[in-house]
């Protein structure tokens, strides 16, 4: 719960960091772990759970945010819950789909903190500051929209394929519930986060 006030205290490049580093760092760990020895039931079942929970967390949270790095900070959650996704599965794929699923998610990131930088300088601070972004910076208004867009997972966009993957390595593995979740939550996600845009 620390991370919203952490994301809207922090100078923007500390916030970027703060936002990819540990997902980095979290996947090397646990793919170290999965490579030289595999994992149990129990723990599948302990990432299926953490899945679900910040999924559903990240999702519902975002909802009710009227600041500009909030709903970001709300997503980051949101995305612990999918890289989870990808360890419940305890296989091959689910590593693989994570794998694509971190690098986009880095990329979008990026993005998206580069273009809150960049709004810096014109006091953006809530979500309702975002409207006269399409009359002073079109470009930046675009890459926004389409970064944001594919954050919630809109097809054809890289969000949505990497969602896509993380989704059918659940279902390849038999975590039939967890897929299902995920999508309600990219659904809900859409909502909140296609706020900003």
């Amino acid at each position: 719960m620390w991370a919203p006030d952490i994301y809207e205290g922090s100078p923007t490049p500390v916030t970027a960091f703060l936002s990819i580093a540990p997902k980095i760092s979290m996947f090397a760990n646990i793919s170290r772990v999965s490579i030289y020895g595999s994992y149990g039931a129990t723990l599948q079942q302990i990432f299926c759970f953490c899945s679900i929970a910040s999924m559903i967390l990240g999702a519902l949270a975002a909802m009710a945010q009227t600041k500009v790095k909030r709903p970001l900070a709300h997503s980051s959650i949101g995305h612990v819950g999918y890289i989870c996704t990808g360890f419940s599965c305890g296989t091959i794929e689910g590593i693989q789909s994570l794998l694509i699923g971190i690098l986009i998610y880095a990329l979008m990131t990026i993005d998206a903190f580069a273009i809150v930088l960049a709004l810096r300088q014109t006091r953006v601070k809530y979500i309702a500051d975002l409207g006269a972004l399409a009359k002073t910076n079109p470009i930046s208004a675009i890459t926004f929209s389409i970064t944001m867009f594919s954050y919630v997972g809109i097809p054809p966009l890289a969000g949505f394929c990497s969602k896509f993957y993380l989704f059918f390595a659940a279902l390849g593995c038999g975590a039939y519930f967890l897929a299902p979740v995920g999508v309600v939550t990219s659904v809900i996600g859409c909502w909140a986060a296609g706020r900003l845009p």
